[in-house]
């Protein structure tokens, strides 16, 4: 029992403390996704993306956001809340409309964990009053620049880069900061758009210290663990390139239609493209815009291939995905409020979660324009 609660309290930290290559699966709290809107779309959005989220999505996109700032607010809540994500970025144009800034903030975290280190008595007796509990949070905060290249003739091309801070800490047992950079670009027409964003160009890099007491050491070392020293994990890049375009339904009804395809250069995985070499994972997201109030969304992605559920002879298998679905509302002139419904983990362990997010553009007023 003894070994067994301590194995519990520690698993994270000798998981992190494993690092120290190019990992497949590194900093994934940042592949989350961010809005709902762009949630509810199946993460479709290097394209189309437009307003303040665009930090995140694509910092090109963040150049449609124009005269005055926008500012977009998302949470929700995995295993009946003990896991918390928050997202919320500001977008500010600058510099007659032709660039933007984007500031915005990441953080995934999951509170009161039990430490049962000091479980166990000196006398070998249990004492659950010893129980302490700690933190574990992932933070990024990503610093954007969307810039206009060049507008001529209903064409217009515009360049981002996102430079992110990553800070890590489980406790007070591990902590790390990390740095990398993002470049993003887009491409926009009447009806048409094309984006593509290079993630963790430079290898995304988390420098990890750990920082256990003599008696904490001493636990790891009587239960056969490895004791964690200084470690270094890396993210590898990843490109992302994608399509849209805006279909006119009738009078006030458009469908925006995206597809993206996620590449990979990290080694082998469950991808519609697989191989040692290059990975691709496609997303297809839609969205029904009545009148520019209401919208429904929908999106499938993460699609891979498994045994078919039943098949225990012929051990067939068939492709399965994730799918996504949800709305908005626009609220007075500036105002949007957007909800999603979708898995966020994976298709043998899912998590799906209602999603929650709004959207204000601070837009000028006619007395305004008028005095300008």
């Amino acid at each position: 029992m003894f070994i067994r609660h301590l194995l519990l309290s520690f698993a994270l930290l000798i998981t992190v403390s494993s690092y120290s290559q190019v990992r497949i699966y590194s900093n994934e709290f940042l592949n989350i996704g961010a809005g709902a809107r762009g949630l509810s779309m199946g993460g479709a959005q290097v394209a189309s993306v437009n307003d303040a989220t665009a930090g995140y999505w694509n910092p090109a996109g963040l150049s449609e956001v124009r005269e005055l700032p926008s500012l977009s607010l998302m949470h929700a809540e995995y295993f009946a809340g003990i896991g918390k994500y928050d997202f919320g970025s500001l977008a500010i144009p600058v510099a007659n409309n032709k660039r933007t800034i984007g500031l915005s903030l990441l953080r995934f975290a999951v509170d009161d964990i039990p430490n049962t280190l000091y479980l166990i008595e000196p006398d070998g007796s249990v004492n659950y009053a010893n129980i302490r509990s700690f933190n574990s949070a992932d933070w990024a905060f990503l610093l954007s620049v969307g810039q206009v290249l060049r507008e001529v003739n209903g064409k217009k091309m515009s360049l981002g880069v996102n430079a992110k801070v990553i800070r890590r800490n489980v406790g007070s047992f591990a902590n790390a900061w990390g740095f990398g950079l993002d470049i993003g670009f887009q491409m926009r027409a009447r009806n048409w758009s094309f984006g593509v964003v290079g993630r963790d160009i430079t290898t995304t890099f988390n420098s990890w210290n750990f920082n256990f007491t003599e008696r904490e050491k001493e636990v790891l070392f009587l239960t056969n663990n490895e004791i964690p020293v200084k470690s270094t994990e890396l993210t590898a890049p990843r490109l992302v390139i994608g399509g849209a375009y805006d279909f006119r339904l009738g009078k006030g009804i458009k469908l925006k239609a995206e597809a993206n395809i996620d590449l990979t250069f990290d080694g082998r995985r469950n991808t519609v493209l697989s191989s040692n070499l290059i990975n691709g994972d496609p997303r297809i997201g839609a969205e029904l815009n009545i009148k520019d109030i209401f919208f429904v969304r929908t999106g499938i992605y993460n699609f891979q291939k498994t045994f078919a559920d039943g098949d225990t002879l012929n051990r067939k298998k068939v492709w399965i995905y994730q799918p996504a679905a949800g709305a908005g509302f626009k609220l007075g002139k500036n105002f949007f409020i957007d909800y999603a419904f979708t898995n966020l983990a994976n298709q043998s362990n899912p998590l799906y979660t209602h999603i929650i997010s709004m959207r204000l553009d601070l837009v000028k007023t006619k007395r305004s324009q008028k005095t300008k």
